[in-house]
């Protein structure tokens, strides 16, 4: 059985044990403890002690960035043995998972190295005075992670979190939370001091809803679902404590009448069919100019059939496999959108084909308008909307038309026009002529709907800080 951790010790949970299931097969993998209130109450005591023991947040900010980088040392080391646990209780091929147990070790190494330099500034006010600020850790951090990225969502952001002196309280989510005991085993690998690291798994009712509401909690993060994301929001606030909240979105590219195919198809692929369509940011609305739409549909249609899906839980290289979806109930629910969506007049551009066993759904492509429910509706799952569009303006109308503003982008040779269209979209982040573009340095986070807060970058270390101004009047 899989135990919950904290204060440096593996614990049973009081709220029973969870089967984990391999959605590809349906076999039972694990079994997982499930914490209860009182488990979190635990966890939480744990981590105030670390924060009042002063031991991590008063440490020399170079040797704790040491200790981070440790984390991802840990995660490089053993990135065989984490992929293939993540593999096989979230349904990614095995290649989706090295890339996601990668970006996770390259996430802690990145904010090890920012633990150093990230400070506070000296402000001149004449000779009577010195005055200067200091970035204080907000102290703790609680941490709600998702399914769809269960290691990676992790690194950036209990990355960030500890690099400026944070100590986090982690709720792993109950459909994969097997390979997320590895944060805690990367922990003792890297030494930290006790309670600076915890981890709980437990249903969101319970213990999740434990974890934001706590009154001894400093600061929540959340990725997740505009409803749940509210209710955290409410349960933070009745505390006052700040949140960072990623709620999703229905993300679009603009696709001009001279970009160029090559680069839309390849960002298609990855923008909508890796980690079959459960990604936030997925490219899930194509807005192409209309003269290109049949060309698009030909070759969107050559890339759907040429996708295989199936178990690849064993398949570490980047080839043009799909694995399954979470469960069942995430691909059934994505297949009543797509069906309610052809009842409703949708066009289906491509689909292809998948297993009959196993929580399997395939890539598909419908040619919508752009007030239908499917083209305002997340459906997380690898469905990609087509809206054809005659002018620029009536394109950033379709893009911004949504409640979700987390990242859209434009396909385009003519970079003015791509970067006058990246001003005017209500988006946290833009791509432009690659889906995903960036990386571990570069800020991400939305508006509207799609939730408040960055992550990523330096920007995300301020989340976890409090700015203290300190100001000195010198003896004449």
């Amino acid at each position: 059985m899989y135990k919950n951790y904290w204060g440096g010790a593996w614990y049973e949970g009081g709220a029973g044990t969870i089967d984990v299931e391999n959605p590809a097969t349906g076999d039972i993998i694990g079994q997982q403890a499930l914490a209860s209130v009182d488990d979190v109450n635990a966890a939480v005591q744990a981590a105030r002690q670390a924060v009042n023991d002063r031991t991590w947040s008063g440490m020399r900010p170079g040797d704790r960035g040491r200790m981070v980088r440790k984390l991802g040392e840990y995660f490089t080391i053993n990135r065989m043995e984490i992929a293939a646990e993540l593999a096989a209780e979230s349904g990614k091929p095995l290649f989706e998972a090295l890339i996601e147990v990668d970006g996770t070790a390259r996430y802690f190494e990145y904010y090890g190295c920012q633990s150093d330099n990230f400070q506070g500034d000296s402000i001149p006010l004449g000779d009577a005075y010195i005055d200067f600020t200091e970035l204080e850790p907000l102290g703790i951090s609680a941490q709600i992670i998702p399914w769809n990225y269960p290691l990676e969502m992790v690194g950036r952001s209990v990355g960030a979190a500890l690099a400026v002196g944070c100590v986090t309280v982690i709720k792993s989510p109950e459909l994969d939370p097997l390979s997320s005991r590895h944060f805690a085993l990367a922990a003792e690998y890297a030494q930290f001091p006790v309670g600076v690291m915890n981890l709980v798994c437990g249903e969101g009712a319970v213990a999740g809803a434990a974890l934001a509401g706590h009154s001894d909690v400093d600061q929540v993060v959340f990725t997740g679902s505009v409803a749940t994301g509210r209710s955290v929001a409410t349960a933070a606030a009745q505390n006052l404590i700040p949140c960072v909240l990623e709620l999703g979105g229905k993300s679009a590219a603009i696709v001009r009448k001279d970009a160029d195919m090559e680069l839309v198809i390849e960002s298609v692929r990855w923008g909508i069919f890796f980690g079959a369509g459960q990604v936030c940011s997925a490219l899930s609305r194509v807005i192409i100019q209309q003269d290109r739409l049949q060309e698009f549909t030909q070759r969107v249609s050559q890339l759907v059939s040429s996708i295989k899906v199936r178990d690849a839980s064993a398949v570490a290289d980047e080839s043009l496999i799909m694995g399954a979806m979470v469960n069942t109930a995430q691909r059934d629910r994505a297949a009543e959108l797509v069906q309610q969506a052809l009842d409703a007049g949708a066009l289906m551009l491509a689909q292809g084909s998948a297993p009959s066993q196993g929580a399997f759904y395939p890539p598909t492509v419908l040619q919508v308008t752009a007030e239908s429910d499917i083209a305002q509706t997340e459906v997380f799952g690898p469905v990609l909307c087509v809206i054809p569009y005659q002018d620029d303006e009536e394109a950033l109308a379709i893009a911004n038309g949504t409640d979700y503003g987390l990242v859209s982008g434009v396909f385009s040779q003519d970079i003015n026009a791509c970067l006058q269209l990246a001003r005017r979209l209500r988006a946290g982040q833009v791509f432009i002529n690659e889906w995903f573009a960036g990386g571990v340095e570069t800020p991400f986070g939305g508006v509207k709907q799609s939730g408040y807060g960055r992550e990523k970058g330096r920007e995300a270390m301020l989340n976890y800080v409090a700015t203290k101004n300190i100001a000195v009047r010198l003896r004449s």
